[in-house]
């Protein structure tokens, strides 16, 4: 069976649930990152037939997005863009102002990548 790259969401809200612990935080993160952009990589591959290359794939999936004709296209490639800076910056930055926040904001961007990809 296919492991359910929603399931990595359902896991940051778990994470990110009434905490003020910055570890959770920072994970949460990175957690509605990697199911909003496995989920965009397999849609690529499976409804579209790309072959997502080896390197740089994080921008290529996002390229394939933003750089779309179609609005909800581009809004999931904005906001994957969006949230991998948050995670990249969740995942290696010392100091991360306005975690909280930006907590709140990346599961909201990964709820609606999801849900945009289910609208395609």
């Amino acid at each position: 069976m296919s492991f359910d790259w929603s399931q990595y969401l359902h896991l940051a809200q778990e994470l990110a649930e009434e905490t003020t612990d910055e570890a959770k935080m920072r994970s949460a993160i990175s957690r509605a990152y990697y199911a909003a952009f496995i989920k965009a990589r397999n849609y690529l591959q499976e409804r579209e037939g790309l072959t997502i290359p080896t390197q740089n794939t994080h921008q290529y999936v996002i390229d394939q997005f933003r750089n779309s004709e179609e609005q909800v296209r581009k809004n999931i490639g904005n906001r994957l863009n969006r949230l991998r800076l948050y995670r990249n910056q969740s995942d290696y930055d010392n100091t991360f102002p306005d975690l909280a926040n930006k907590t709140r904001e990346s599961l909201t961007l990964g709820r609606r990548i999801i849900s945009g990809l289910g609208n395609l």
